[in-house]
């Protein structure tokens, strides 16, 4: 028998990932063009299409909801248990897979086709090396199975409240988010434990070195210049329970790979059909009126 606790999360579960009434696409996906451009190791940004997707995009203050990382064939290369009900279960898909942690799911492989009429973007990890790549899906592959880590989503909202709204007693643990379980864990969380692995930034946090010879501190203080070394600082680590899935998107070490760009030279805007009613399109700005003023 259901515990009250139990019955309570399993009721916001299925509350959660009931559809949007409404969901607007930007734009449509070429499948073909995302499977050939898309690498092993690439954070895939989605615009979800359930509740719990507006809610982690209102809360996020951005407009993906939740991530997945691909992983292409790596299950069939792999002597792996489930490497035959994959290969029954999504057939050619299979060799196009990606990993991800669902609300009702838990971590699971899907196929990517499964995204092709979501708004999604490619965050590729600049010059990721490909023994660390390895690593990051190794990490991932691992992961398989283990439930959602629903506690950390209620956190996360804690967190993005105004601190001085947050309760006296919930403030000590404040950063402190999720249920703390090794057999749970959120998309975000996931995937940036599998880069800090092999100690890929996301968001970190950079204090500068600060000059340690007479020769940089006038340089720094008078010229504004910086020490020659390379990476001079500090950096500091986001816990992974902290990282949300628009921080990939923002975060300067991940590529923006524009997979649905026309590569042929067939693209013409001029040959877009427009809704009849919009009479925004083609029009030209009406000129200013003029303001008369008087003392």
């Amino acid at each position: 028998m259901r515990s009250p606790k139990q019955a309570f999360i399993d009721w916001m579960v299925t509350a959660l990932t009931r559809p949007r009434k409404i969901y607007h696409r930007y734009g449509v996906n070429d499948l073909d063009h995302l499977k050939k451009h898309v690498r092993k190791a690439d954070v895939i940004l989605i615009d979800g299409d359930q509740r719990v997707s507006q809610a982690i995009k209102t809360l996020t203050t951005s407009s993906w909801s939740h991530n997945c990382v691909y992983i292409g064939d790596e299950i069939l290369r792999r002597d792996l248990p489930m490497r035959r009900e994959v290969e029954e279960r999504f057939g050619r898909d299979a060799r196009h897979l990606v990993i991800e942690a669902l609300v009702d799911q838990g971590v699971i492989v899907s196929p990517l086709s499964k995204y092709a009429d979501y708004n999604i973007r490619i965050c590729r990890p600049y010059r990721l090396r490909p023994e660390d790549a390895r690593i990051v899906i190794d990490e991932l592959i691992g992961k398989i199975g283990l439930k959602y880590d629903v506690k950390n989503f209620v956190d996360l909202a804690r967190y993005h409240l105004p601190f001085h709204l947050i309760p006296a007693r919930f403030r000590e643990d404040a950063l402190h988010l999720g249920s703390g379980l090794a057999t749970e864990t959120i998309c975000s969380s996931m995937t940036a434990a599998a880069f800090q692995k092999v100690g890929f930034p996301i968001l970190p946090i950079f204090r500068p070195e600060k000059p340690k010879t007479f020769g940089e501190r006038v340089k720094a203080s008078l010229l504004g210049r910086r020490s020659r070394r390379a990476y001079t600082g500090i950096f500091h680590a986001r816990h992974p329970t902290l990282v949300v899935p628009r921080d990939f998107d923002l975060s300067p070490f991940f590529e923006i790979v524009k997979f649905n760009r026309i590569e042929d030279g067939t693209f013409d805007y001029r040959r877009m059909r427009w809704d009849a009613d919009d009479s925004t399109i083609g029009a030209l700005p009406a000129p200013a009126a003029e303001i008369k003023t008087s003392v």
